[in-house]
């Protein structure tokens, strides 16, 4: 009895030895792999520079700042916004490599390339003395979720920058949540600071509509007035895209006739098709060292066809990661059941796994 107790307790270890190691992976797996499901992973942010390699990182001495004066006396100043470093400038042709290897968005692709190019030869009739077109970067993104907006307005800032428009080329991605405040007077403050943040780079605000209020008391008009404001006062290095759905963003910008002017440049992004959304999924495989046989191919494209039929709940690309992830913890939940493992087995997924997310309920968008 004692000697089965004892096999019992070692094939316990041994599996859930096997299951953290699985998730470990698998946690591994999906940080190296960007929440860009577009194509390639951003560029990197630069580091900052290491101590000296005789002095180790978590004993460096850090040479005593004075204190501030505060308006109130003495004492420590209040914390000042972090600011952005200056992403490195790239090379405007391998920009454009990597636009072209996302999949799907061509009608995008083609209108970054008109803009890239009249960009630069406005910057050579400069050069050469000659009048140039006073011209609005400014963007108006239109599409449904998961359809590459916030990828493409993350690159269209890398891209200002290394053209020499923008000084850091950054993004700084919000919602009306991170512009309107609940008071008189709050919101225009909080607006504020968010652009503070974005100068030189790229301010993303998603689902910008949402700011045109419905009541009176709605403070969305105050964080508009005060964007439109500073897209004036910083028209040299910031560039704002405000994105939504198609017919809401077209709403939102003729309801303002300051937003009309300033906004005159247009990017629909199309739906994915199923093709494309197979190939998105057999690319994620591919980044995470995953693989699937005929059998699990097709069933992976049989579910995404099925699962797209609700537009609202799968949700192009988005979907995708959360089928992604869904089938990875099938295929966990199956190797924690198998005494020895191989490399393979930790490579493969199956059509059982694809089976078994097919009676799970789909993740809702938000």
């Amino acid at each position: 009895m004692a000697l089965q107790l004892g096999n019992n307790d070692r094939k316990d270890r041994i599996i859930q030895q096997q299951l953290d190691l699985i998730k470990s992976l698998t946690a591994n797996n999906l940080k190296r792999m960007d929440t860009d499901f577009w194509g390639p992973a951003a560029a990197p942010v630069p580091e900052r520079p290491e101590p000296a390699a005789d002095t180790p990182a978590d004993t460096a001495p850090v040479p005593e700042q004075p204190k501030k004066q505060t308006a109130a006396g003495t004492g420590d100043a209040p914390a000042a916004e972090p600011q952005e470093d200056a992403l490195p400038r790239e090379e405007i042709s391998s920009l454009k490599e990597e636009l072209e290897s996302y999949i799907g968005l061509g009608a995008v692709k083609k209108e970054v390339e008109n803009l890239i190019n009249m960009v630069q030869i406005d910057q050579k009739r400069k050069e050469n003395g000659l009048p140039c077109t006073d011209m609005s970067l400014h963007m108006v993104f239109s599409g449904n979720p998961g359809t590459g907006k916030t990828t493409i307005a993350r690159i269209m800032a890398r891209i200002y920058h290394s053209l020499g428009i923008l000084s850091k080329g950054h993004l700084v991605e919000v919602d009306r949540s991170g512009l309107v405040a609940g008071y008189v007077g709050q919101t225009a403050t909080k607006t504020s600071k968010v652009i503070t943040k974005a100068l030189g780079g790229v301010l993303f605000i998603d689902e910008a509509y949402a700011l045109n209020g419905k009541s009176d008391n709605d403070f969305g008009q105050e964080a508009i007035d005060t964007l439109l404001k500073a897209m004036e006062d910083h028209r040299d290095d910031l560039v704002v895209i405000v994105a939504g759905y198609d017919g809401l963003m077209d709403d939102f910008v003729h309801s303002n006739p300051g937003l009309e002017s300033r906004f005159n440049r247009y990017l629909h992004f199309d739906d994915y098709t199923i093709a494309e959304m197979m190939s998105i999924f057999e690319r994620q495989c591919q980044k995470g060292c995953y693989q699937l046989d005929e059998e699990a191919k097709k069933a992976v494209q049989l579910l995404i066809a099925e699962r797209n039929k609700d537009t609202v709940s799968f949700g192009n690309a988005r979907g995708v990661r959360n089928l992604f992830e869904q089938i990875l913890t099938a295929q966990c939940n199956r190797l924690a059941d198998q005494d020895t493992l191989t490399k393979e087995d930790l490579m493969q997924i199956t059509a059982a796994d694809i089976e078994a997310v097919r009676t799970l309920p789909e993740k809702k968008l938000v």
